[in-house]
């Protein structure tokens, strides 16, 4: 079919290391209209949010070296991959690094550029990952 898009095919997994390194967010998308007295309407688009992770803390150089190695394998926001949110594993805080076990795993990418400030011994990384569907 013309035009078909395929699913993602993530073919590697974010290292455990750096998946602790992550905070959840969820976002509900909708539509909101705002009238000039202040009131506003507002309506829901989805019934699921699109879960997305932000890295939460400042990494030490090592880890940054990782990520960064991470990431431009992945050339960016272009490649899949597998991510395991380590809150909603069994047990928590478990890891498949074959990204077999689907407990926990998510289709995901990076939704963000490359962008980081150095201080000493830390590095701080404003870096998202999203949910693919």
């Amino acid at each position: 079919m013309p035009g078909a898009v395929q699913n993602a095919a993530p073919a590697t997994v974010m290292p455990q290391s750096l998946c602790r390194a992550f905070v959840h967010e969820r976002a509900y998308p909708l539509i909101e209209n705002e009238y000039r007295n202040g009131e506003s309407q507002r309506s829901v688009l989805a019934t699921n949010s699109r879960k997305r992770w932000r890295l939460a803390k400042r990494l030490p150089l090592a880890a940054l070296q990782v990520l960064r190695d991470f990431y431009d394998a992945r050339n960016g926001a272009a490649e899949a991959f597998y991510f395991y949110d380590p809150y909603e594993t069994t047990p928590k805080f478990s890891y498949d690094p074959t990204g077999e076990s689907t407990v926990g795993r998510y289709t995901v990418r990076f939704n963000s550029e490359w962008n980081q400030s150095c201080e000493p011994g830390r590095a701080s990384v404003n870096i998202e990952l999203i949910e693919l569907a």
